[in-house]
């Protein structure tokens, strides 16, 4: 029998895993090619061969998934897996019927067959959309558990924009520890704010590999995922992160709505700004298809390191990319912080350089903000440029990560950060103490 041709969607991430620990040593089946979307400048690229194991000694082919009825055809596919995250259950079926109308299977893999179980006790945060909030939510966690005299370790959802041969297994320990792997903006935004807690951050391509390191340091691993994907570990405890700015998207997007169902624990961020009407919609979403959850009422606190710097100002507002961009959101910290202190938004749209102009055509949601794109050294050069170039005062830089390190500028820069804040009873302290509890009693 013939091994069945497999083309596997992707965008760098979880595609890469589900070959890993599924297709890669698998004789009944046959990786023609990944092809990738969403990150910029991986299409045209080889999955390596020390990666891609014995049946692979090429490598695997990555091609640009508007290639999809091309690769099909040429490639006698038998069976196309969708393999990447935060796509509407619209946008899904659309893949579907045209992968279906070209004969192949379409497949989409399920945690059974992906996730990876754990020596050690997991915690996963996960979200519904890109944007709600896991980033201050695994933060808030990993200090209670610290808190609490754990060993925490910290495994974050795949983001391999480099050299993948390198990329297998990465221990962050350090800020150093980022430039000595060349992150990108986007791996920054998530790794930073968790090493100035002194928090160990594993990332990479093979998370088999990665589990076996991060246990020999941990008492607890905290899963946190990419976008609205669903975890790559077993967790003993699934909390899921709800956006009441976008009501309906909870059940409305791929795999954000599989979360939702599997989650132990949902933190409905934002409250403080959403409609009330928003918090409600989200509510009555996790009654109807997971009422067993505990549901816990949350704020994005937001604080500003420096507000003299931009009160009354004309500001160019820089927010974190992913969130902007697959995301849908057209503002985040930033433009809060501006409305809070009277600044100013500069538009950046007419100084944008570079790759930087193409963001801003292919969202078209984006107000007068600057989304903090770095997926090369030249696109964070581009980045750099747009800020000088915009005529402002001062700087609100909205992501995560610290501005000042990667962009030069004369421009002084004011960092505003969210902080997840409970409002009420259930809250995270409680919820990890019965966890914790329960995980050494099992033991």
């Amino acid at each position: 029998m013939k091994p069945m041709r497999v083309l596997i969607v992707g965008a760098a991430g979880r595609d890469f895993h589900n070959f890993n620990v599924f297709f890669r040593d698998n004789p009944y089946f046959r990786v023609a090619a990944f092809t990738a979307s969403q990150i910029p400048d991986i299409a045209g690229r080889t999955y390596p061969p020390s990666l891609a194991g014995k049946l692979y000694p090429r490598g695997v082919p990555i091609h640009p998934e508007d290639d999809l009825p091309g690769i099909i055809r040429k490639q006698g596919i038998d069976m196309v897996v969708l393999a990447y995250s935060d796509l509407s259950h619209l946008d899904v079926m659309h893949k579907a019927s045209l992968v279906s109308s070209l004969g192949p299977d379409f497949v989409l893999m399920g945690p059974d067959h992906t996730m990876l179980s754990s020596s050690k006790p997991v915690i996963a945060v996960t979200a519904v959309r890109t944007g709600a909030g896991k980033s201050q939510t695994t933060l808030k966690v990993a200090v209670t558990l610290k808190r609490l005299g754990k060993d925490v370790v910290v495994v974050r959802h795949p983001m391999p924009y480099g050299d993948l041969s390198m990329q297998a297994c990465q221990r962050y320990g350090s800020l150093d520890d980022l430039d000595r792997h060349n992150c990108t903006i986007e791996e920054r935004e998530e790794y930073e704010p968790l090493i100035e807690k002194s928090l160990v951050v594993y990332a990479g391509i093979d998370y088999e590999m990665i589990l076996k390191e991060a246990v020999k340091e941990a008492d607890v691993i905290i899963w946190e995922g990419g976008n609205n994907d669903i975890p790559f570990f077993r967790p003993g405890l699934h909390i899921v992160v709800a956006d009441p700015h976008r009501p309906g998207h909870e059940v409305t997007y791929h795999p954000g709505e599989t979360n939702l169902r599997m989650a132990d624990v949902v933190i409905i961020n934002k409250e403080g700004t959403a409609p009330p009407g928003g918090v409600q919609a989200v509510k009555d979403s996790i009654r109807k298809v997971n009422p067993s959850a505990l549901v816990v009422d949350a704020n994005s606190a937001i604080t500003v390191d420096d507000p003299s710097l931009i009160q009354g100002k004309h500001v160019l507002v820089v927010e974190d990319g992913p969130t902007l961009t697959h995301g849908g959101m057209p503002y985040g910290a930033g433009v809060i912080a501006a409305k809070r202190f009277s600044s100013i938004p500069v538009d950046p749209r007419p100084w944008a350089a570079g790759s930087i102009k193409k963001v801003f055509r292919d969202y078209p949601h984006l107000g007068p903000v600057l989304p903090a794109m770095g997926y090369s050294g030249r696109q964070v050069k581009e980045l750099e440029q747009t800020i000088n170039r915009v005529k402002c005062d001062a700087v609100i830089s909205g992501t995560p990560m610290n501005l000042r390190r990667i962009v030069k500028t004369d421009k002084p820069i004011a960092r505003a950060r969210y902080s997840l804040e409970e409002t009420g009873k259930p809250d995270l302290d409680g919820i990890l103490r019965r966890f914790m509890r329960k995980t050494q009693k099992g033991r």
